[in-house]
């Protein structure tokens, strides 16, 4: 069912309050003194958060119960924000190109570089789930391999603002939607041969959206990020990077939709379902890596 409904004004409300402060200083302590010392101040940071955001702690648990498929105690919320806190601290080295520091695994790229065999450019959609920035990083590292984020006007100034932080030239590749010339800047990327990003598990307070059947019940997902896709006309791919402790990553790549010959009035029919099958992708890899997936709001805005 479509509706006009706050896709993410709750989470716009509670995002990052002082996250850019703790970053900045954990971009000093990272640099100075090592990786090894700067995840000892990471168990503090989640501490304090499972100890200190109340509201944060009860919408982590009640994602947490549908993931587990049990109720989640405490050592569960503190493994929740520890991951959280763990990929964006190994953002300061991915970003700045120690890929030493990381073993990091790739699954399902011979279906992704059979698509760019075919026309160049394809769009990753993936979520608030593991770590995008290790594709991005992995992009840098590895030839023929150039990936460029699409985000909405707000997220990509803060986002800039963050990567300035640790790395200014780190910001380059985010294309900001809400311009005249957003979507052509994206389709110029993918006429490059760019892999073009979106996160689709969240929008913005006045996005329509489509509610679809995630974790074993409706739940609202933005409809922009796959009309964008539709008018872009590539393939698509479900992408998420998988944090798996210690300094172990998983990127995952897995076909969701083309769009690439998709007839107009077939477009809204291969939109609703491309988002379906994205929420039971994402369903599934919350269910192999339940501590991935970063929502820490009512995502099912109170349904039973």
């Amino acid at each position: 069912m479509s509706r006009e409904r706050p896709a993410g004004a709750d989470w716009r409300r509670q995002q990052e309050k002082s996250n850019l402060a703790i970053l900045r200083l954990m971009v000093w302590i990272s640099l100075t003194f090592g990786r090894r010392v700067g995840r000892l101040v990471l168990y503090g940071i989640a501490a304090y958060y499972v100890l200190f955001a109340p509201r944060a702690r009860r919408y982590s648990r009640a994602y947490l119960n549908r993931a587990l498929g049990r109720w989640a105690g405490w050592g569960d919320g503190f493994r929740h924000v520890f991951s959280f806190a763990s990929t964006i601290h190994d953002r300061i080295y991915l970003l700045n190109d120690r890929f030493d520091l990381f073993d990091i695994e790739v699954v399902g790229a011979e279906a992704l570089h059979a698509a760019l065999a075919r026309q160049p450019g394809a769009l990753l959609i993936g979520a608030h789930l593991g770590s995008f920035e290790v594709l991005r990083a992995v992009g840098r590292g590895r030839a023929g391999l150039k990936v460029a984020m699409l985000m909405y006007e707000e997220n990509a100034r803060k986002i800039n603002t963050t990567l300035a932080a640790i790395n200014p030239a780190a910001g380059d590749d985010i294309i900001a939607l809400g311009h005249m010339g957003s979507m052509l800047a994206a389709r110029d990327r993918l006429d490059q041969g760019y892999l073009v990003g979106m996160l689709a598990d969240r929008g913005l307070g006045d996005d329509a959206t489509v509610d679809c059947q995630f974790l074993g019940a409706p739940a609202p997902f933005p409809l922009g990020p796959f009309r964008t896709a539709a008018m872009l006309g590539r393939p698509v791919f479900f992408m998420t990077g998988l944090y798996l402790g210690g300094n172990r990553y998983c990127i995952h790549f897995e076909p969701l939709a083309d769009f690439s010959a998709t007839p107009r009035a077939e477009r809204d029919a291969a939109i609703r379902a491309a988002m379906q099958n994205y929420a039971d992708r994402l369903t599934h890899f919350c269910r192999v890596a339940p501590y991935n997936w970063f929502n820490f709001f009512d995502f099912w805005q109170n349904n039973p």
